[in-house]
């Protein structure tokens, strides 16, 4: 059995990529360069892919340009540093980029099609996020539908299966998962900016602290700041 992951180089998909392996043995990656701000997200992700021995680990670029109008393509100064309770579910932030997991998706279901791969999986998080659509459960649940109707193993009755083993859980209990399971956590990087250090401030830190912070854990990667709320001292 084999399976496919898509490897962003942050902590969701460093959990779900260490759950893959440990239930599929052999996998390849996928990672996508679409024109972000910076780097760190696809260093972090050739170093997670180098930890767990992923057999196969592809770095796929795409044209910027299709998702100009999201701030995490090439603007960082547009990237929003607000306090928590400012991040709403419902609301569908400046960091959103259009149809994402739509594409990622589509590309890692044929290289699965391609390498007859048992499964694909991908780090969606519905609860602690920022509110993007293609990370809810009914996303995935429509994506699994196109690989069942749409594709050669589908109408074959072999469908390639669409996992998304976070999808229902808190970040404080995917990094209780993480620390369970040894994911390399200290080789991720979740900020939207690309400074020696994490920023601590855009949403994508807020979360992954706030994460750490209610499971009871020292986040192990360094923070330019702290919020008030975040103990970096603890276990």
């Amino acid at each position: 059995m084999n399976a496919v992951v898509l490897l962003s180089g942050g902590l969701d998909s460093c959990v779900a990529a260490t759950i893959a392996k440990r239930e599929y043995g052999e996998l390849s990656a996928l990672t996508f360069s679409y024109g972000q701000s910076h780097e760190r997200e696809i260093k972090s992700a050739k170093n997670v892919a180098g930890h767990l021995k992923i057999r196969e680990h592809k770095v796929i670029s795409i044209d910027s340009s299709i998702f100009s109008k999201s701030s995490l393509v090439g603007k960082p100064t547009l990237i929003p540093q607000r306090e928590l309770e400012e991040i709403k579910e419902k609301e569908i932030p400046l960091t959103y980029v259009p149809a994402r997991n739509i594409i990622f998706l589509s590309y890692a279901l044929a290289y699965a099609e391609n390498s007859d791969a048992d499964a694909v999986f991908i780090g969606a998080n519905a609860i602690d996020y920022s509110g993007y659509p293609d990370c809810r459960p009914e996303f995935i649940e429509a994506f699994q539908k196109v690989a069942d109707v749409g594709t050669k193993k589908g109408v074959e009755g072999k469908s390639v299966k669409i996992k998304a083993p976070l999808i229902h859980m808190t970040k404080a209990e995917i990094i209780k998962k993480g620390m369970e399971i040894k994911a390399p956590f200290h080789l991720t990087w979740s900020c939207y900016r690309g400074g020696e250090k994490a920023c601590g401030r855009c949403d994508s830190c807020l979360l992954r602290l706030k994460g750490f912070q209610e499971a009871g854990f020292k986040d192990p990667v360094e923070y330019e700041s702290y919020p008030s709320w975040y103990n970096p001292l603890q276990r």
